[in-house]
């Protein structure tokens, strides 16, 4: 009963999590006049949610369609 989560289920789960990282509540909560290391609050947040969210897609896509035991095919071709 391990049956993996289809990609177009996580990907809508993931479209639902930046939804909730950027709604004007949340901003709102890091639009204080803090700095971090010079840099504002805000803008700090905004650029993590937002790496967060590429790679969270980039793990997503990558495992897509790849059983357990199956190894990349890097360099073969349909000849060799």
């Amino acid at each position: 009963m391990n049956q993996r989560r289809p990609v177009s289920e996580s990907l809508l789960a993931l479209f639902a999590l930046g939804v909730l990282l950027f709604n004007p509540p949340m901003l709102l909560l890091f639009g204080v006049d803090a700095t971090l290391f010079g840099f504002p609050a805000l803008y700090l947040y905004i650029f993590a949610s937002w790496a967060l969210l590429i790679a969270l897609v980039a793990m997503i896509v990558n495992r897509r369609g790849r059983s357990p035991g199956m190894r990349p095919r890097i360099g073969r071709t349909r000849d060799g």
